[in-house]
């Protein structure tokens, strides 16, 4: 018995050799030489394999109707994208200038071959992009956007000549000049930046396959202008409305703006004796000129309610508009009026109320800008300025923590963990949220006796 055991086991190695090792051993070689999927590339969404792909740009005049014609799409399917994309992008919205790229594929048939477009994907713009589909029989449009990577960037400029100047030449995305018109336009006066001001900034940039496509937050900034720096520290103290802060604790926001319209000189300024450029003579000019493209946009420096609007004479179409403090601004020389600015009409700080022009006496286009103030002229550049709301008490202290890294991050000192974010800005209206419904919830939560 003890022989036919040895001789068993004997057999049995044996067998296992020929077929090449244990079970476990196959499994083991069988997924070794089995091949990883490969996952396909896509494009848009677009698996592209088997596709021709070919960009193009929107010619001015060309319908989407016949770009697509022209890849053999039949009127009966463009009539059918049509109603199909109707709530998802019109395609009344095409624009030429804007690149579309196509996806061909080759068919063979009996009579040869042909190339068949099943997808053309047209790009809003650097980010947004809408795929039009043509696969088989059916029609589809899909809206998409390209990966954007934010980077925090931290820049500084000398300005030799003025803002826009210094922006470019240091290569920075010209949204910034919007943004810091924006964020200091109560403050700074741009039409009188001078040689040696400079800024440093903190913002997010945005970034598509390497390429700059814009910019986000403005997460701080340091203006130095004339000897005095201003700095604008974000902060959110009301209703989680995002707004800038100087480092006081001062809001950049004041009773009037520092000018009525944007990306303009000034020609003339306030005096009691200048040189009229028509009657040539001297007579007062109590106002200040802001030489603009004929079409600028001009809005209201405060809140208030217009009292004049119509033909000044030799102020041409004129808006004269009462602020609180008894104060008064007029705007001279209007091409037109705003729609639905009339005599009674409140308006708003920065609200639109009418376009540069040269109505009346006037050598060119321009805006001639006035402020009375208890019915005398006053310099609108040499105007006080009182400023809105500072932060609250209860706030201090949360603003100043934030605002000393926001410096030391301008300055160059902070490390990214260091770096403020929404949760900071936002934060407290989060807290009082939660301390409300606390409360709410231990009042819910009291004794019936004690109710």
């Amino acid at each position: 018995m003890k022989r036919l055991n040895i001789l068993f086991a004997l057999l049995l190695t044996l067998s296992l050799a020929a077929c090449g090792g244990s079970s476990s051993d196959n499994e083991t070689s069988s997924a070794s030489t089995t091949p990883e999927e490969v996952e396909p590339q896509r494009e848009y969404g677009i698996i592209v394999d088997g596709y021709t792909i070919s960009n193009d740009t929107v010619r001015s005049g060309e319908t989407l109707g016949g770009i697509l014609g022209r890849r053999g799409i039949s009127a009966v399917k463009v009539d059918r994208l049509d109603k199909a994309s109707a709530e998802v992008f019109p395609l009344r919205q095409i624009r030429a200038g804007n690149a579309y790229t196509t996806f061909m594929r080759t068919e063979q048939d009996s009579s040869g071959s042909r190339e068949i477009l099943d997808y053309m994907v047209y790009h809003r713009n650097a980010i947004d992009y809408v795929v039009f589909g043509f696969v088989g029989d059916t029609v589809s449009v899909t809206l998409g956007q390209r990966p954007v990577d934010i980077v925090r960037q931290r820049r500084t400029a000398t300005i030799t000549s003025s803002l826009w100047g210094a922006i470019m030449e240091q290569d920075l995305p010209y949204a910034l000049a919007a943004e810091f018109e924006d964020i200091y336009q109560w403050t700074v006066d741009f039409f009188g930046i001078q040689e040696g001001d400079s800024f440093a900034v903190l913002y997010d940039e945005k970034f598509v396959d390497s390429t700059s496509v814009g910019i986000g937050r403005i997460w701080g900034a340091e203006f130095n202008h004339g000897g005095k720096t201003y700095y604008a520290i974000p902060f959110a103290q009301d209703e989680g409305k995002l707004r800038y802060w100087e480092s006081t604790g001062e809001s950049l926001r004041k009773q009037l703006l520092k000018a009525p319209l944007k990306y303009t000189r000034i020609s003339s300024k306030f005096s009691n004796a200048r040189l009229h450029p028509v009657y040539k003579v001297y007579r007062p000019h109590h106002g200040v000129d802001y030489a603009a493209p004929m079409g600028t946009p001009v809005h209201s420096v405060a809140d208030g309610v217009v009292t004049f609007c119509g033909w000044g004479g030799g102020g041409g179409n004129t808006i004269k508009i009462k602020h609180p403090g008894n104060l008064m601004t007029g705007y001279l020389h209007l091409q037109k009026f705003a729609k639905g600015i009339k005599v009674g009409t409140h308006v708003s700080q920065g609200e639109l109320i009418g376009y540069v022009g040269s109505t009346g006496t006037s050598t060119g286009p321009h805006l001639d800008y006035r402020i009375w103030k208890n019915g005398t002229a006053i310099d609108p550049l040499k105007i006080p300025q009182e400023p809105a709301e500072p932060i609250r008490a209860e706030n201090k202290a949360e603003f100043e923590a934030i605002r000393d890294r926001v410096i030391a991050e301008l300055e160059g000192r902070a490390t990214e963990a260091e770096y403020i974010t929404d949760d900071d800005i936002f934060r407290r209206k989060d807290e009082a949220q939660e301390a409300a419904d606390s409360t709410s919830t231990a009042t819910t939560e009291q004794p019936a006796e004690k109710r």
